[in-house]
Protein backbone atom coordinates (compact mmCIF):
# COMPACT_ATOMS: atom_id res chain seq x y z
CA UNK A 1 0.00 0.00 0.00
CA UNK A 2 1.68 3.06 -1.25
CA UNK A 3 2.51 5.56 1.33
CA UNK A 4 0.70 3.63 4.17
CA UNK A 5 3.49 1.71 6.06
CA UNK A 6 1.20 0.33 8.64
CA UNK A 7 -1.35 -0.95 6.08
CA UNK A 8 1.92 -2.50 4.18
CA UNK A 9 3.17 -6.25 4.62
CA UNK A 10 2.37 -9.70 3.38
CA UNK A 11 -0.69 -11.61 4.30
CA UNK A 12 -1.94 -15.40 4.22
CA UNK A 13 -5.05 -16.25 2.44
CA UNK A 14 -6.71 -18.24 5.60
CA UNK A 15 -8.45 -21.54 4.86
CA UNK A 16 -12.00 -19.80 4.12
CA UNK A 17 -10.37 -17.75 1.37
CA UNK A 18 -9.96 -14.33 3.17
CA UNK A 19 -7.31 -12.26 4.05
CA UNK A 20 -6.95 -10.35 6.74
CA UNK A 21 -6.30 -6.30 6.42
CA UNK A 22 -6.09 -3.31 9.65
CA UNK A 23 -9.10 -1.28 9.55
CA UNK A 24 -11.28 -3.22 7.19
CA UNK A 25 -10.91 -7.19 8.75
CA UNK A 26 -11.34 -9.83 6.23
CA UNK A 27 -11.07 -9.26 2.62
CA UNK A 28 -12.70 -12.49 0.40
CA UNK A 29 -8.89 -13.00 -1.71
CA UNK A 30 -10.26 -17.01 -2.80
CA UNK A 31 -11.16 -17.23 -6.05
CA UNK A 32 -9.76 -13.66 -7.29
CA UNK A 33 -6.90 -12.48 -9.62
CA UNK A 34 -4.53 -10.08 -8.10
CA UNK A 35 -6.04 -7.15 -9.81
CA UNK A 36 -9.78 -8.36 -8.67
CA UNK A 37 -8.24 -8.74 -4.85
CA UNK A 38 -6.47 -4.57 -5.27
CA UNK A 39 -9.46 -3.38 -6.99
CA UNK A 40 -11.57 -4.92 -3.70
CA UNK A 41 -9.43 -3.16 -1.08
CA UNK A 42 -9.23 0.00 -2.62
CA UNK A 43 -13.31 0.01 -2.92
CA UNK A 44 -13.14 -1.08 1.05
CA UNK A 45 -10.70 1.81 1.92
CA UNK A 46 -11.77 4.28 -0.20
CA UNK A 47 -13.53 7.23 1.05
CA UNK A 48 -14.40 5.41 4.42
CA UNK A 49 -10.91 5.44 5.44
CA UNK A 50 -8.60 6.87 2.89
CA UNK A 51 -8.73 9.28 0.04
CA UNK A 52 -7.36 7.20 -3.24
CA UNK A 53 -5.68 4.57 -1.84
CA UNK A 54 -2.94 3.02 -4.29
CA UNK A 55 -2.96 -1.09 -3.67
CA UNK A 56 -0.84 -4.06 -5.18
CA UNK A 57 -1.04 -6.85 -5.04
CA UNK A 58 2.14 -9.67 -5.35
CA UNK A 59 1.42 -13.41 -4.98
CA UNK A 60 4.67 -14.40 -3.19
CA UNK A 61 3.63 -18.31 -3.14
CA UNK A 62 0.82 -20.62 -4.55
CA UNK A 63 -0.19 -23.97 -3.05
CA UNK A 64 1.43 -26.66 -4.13
CA UNK A 65 0.05 -29.08 -6.82
CA UNK A 66 0.22 -33.40 -7.22
CA UNK A 67 1.05 -35.38 -9.47
CA UNK A 68 0.21 -39.35 -9.01
CA UNK A 69 0.75 -42.57 -11.28
CA UNK A 70 2.94 -43.39 -13.64
CA UNK A 71 5.51 -40.34 -12.96
CA UNK A 72 9.14 -41.08 -11.60
CA UNK A 73 8.30 -39.15 -8.69
CA UNK A 74 4.91 -38.72 -7.65
CA UNK A 75 4.40 -36.03 -4.53
CA UNK A 76 3.44 -32.88 -3.81
CA UNK A 77 5.36 -29.64 -6.01
CA UNK A 78 5.49 -26.35 -5.94
CA UNK A 79 3.24 -24.45 -8.21
CA UNK A 80 5.11 -22.34 -10.98
CA UNK A 81 2.75 -19.55 -12.92
CA UNK A 82 1.38 -20.70 -16.13
CA UNK A 83 2.68 -24.45 -15.84
CA UNK A 84 1.37 -26.85 -17.80
CA UNK A 85 0.85 -30.88 -17.76
CA UNK A 86 3.83 -31.04 -19.71
CA UNK A 87 5.71 -28.83 -16.82
CA UNK A 88 4.21 -30.90 -14.43
CA UNK A 89 5.76 -34.37 -15.45
CA UNK A 90 9.16 -32.92 -15.55
CA UNK A 91 9.11 -31.64 -12.13
CA UNK A 92 8.53 -35.65 -11.40
CA UNK A 93 11.03 -36.89 -12.83
CA UNK A 94 9.55 -37.61 -16.06
CA UNK A 95 7.15 -40.32 -17.63
CA UNK A 96 7.52 -44.11 -16.36
CA UNK A 97 7.98 -46.78 -19.02
CA UNK A 98 4.29 -47.88 -18.75
CA UNK A 99 2.76 -44.23 -18.90
CA UNK A 100 -0.06 -43.09 -21.05
CA UNK A 101 1.78 -39.95 -22.54
CA UNK A 102 -1.22 -38.86 -24.66
CA UNK A 103 -4.20 -38.24 -22.11
CA UNK A 104 -4.31 -37.37 -18.42
CA UNK A 105 -6.79 -36.72 -15.40
CA UNK A 106 -6.82 -33.53 -13.25
CA UNK A 107 -9.11 -33.32 -10.22
CA UNK A 108 -9.68 -29.68 -9.41
CA UNK A 109 -9.52 -28.76 -5.95
CA UNK A 110 -12.10 -25.66 -7.13
CA UNK A 111 -13.88 -27.53 -8.78
CA UNK A 112 -17.78 -28.72 -6.93
CA UNK A 113 -18.08 -31.98 -8.02
CA UNK A 114 -14.17 -32.81 -7.74
CA UNK A 115 -14.42 -34.93 -10.81
CA UNK A 116 -11.36 -35.61 -12.97
CA UNK A 117 -11.03 -34.13 -16.21
CA UNK A 118 -9.79 -36.00 -19.20
CA UNK A 119 -6.57 -33.45 -20.46
CA UNK A 120 -3.86 -33.47 -22.84
CA UNK A 121 -0.18 -32.47 -22.27
CA UNK A 122 -0.84 -28.56 -23.15
CA UNK A 123 -3.30 -27.99 -20.72
CA UNK A 124 -3.17 -25.96 -17.42
CA UNK A 125 -2.48 -26.54 -14.30
CA UNK A 126 -3.93 -24.54 -11.55
CA UNK A 127 -2.79 -24.50 -7.49
CA UNK A 128 -3.96 -27.49 -5.64
CA UNK A 129 -4.85 -29.29 -8.91
CA UNK A 130 -3.91 -33.26 -8.76
CA UNK A 131 -2.51 -34.73 -12.38
CA UNK A 132 -2.98 -38.04 -12.57
CA UNK A 133 -0.65 -39.73 -15.48
CA UNK A 134 -2.56 -43.27 -16.48
CA UNK A 135 -0.52 -46.12 -17.22
CA UNK A 136 -1.14 -47.38 -20.92
CA UNK A 137 -2.78 -51.06 -21.76
CA UNK A 138 -0.51 -52.69 -24.49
Amino acid sequence: MFGQDELTGERVVDGGGNISMPLIGKVPAGGSTADELAAAITSELSPKYLNDPKVNIQVLSYRPFYIVGEVQNPGSYPYVDGMVVMNAVALAGGFTYRARDDQFFITRNTDPDRAKRLVDVNSPVQPGDVVTVRERYF
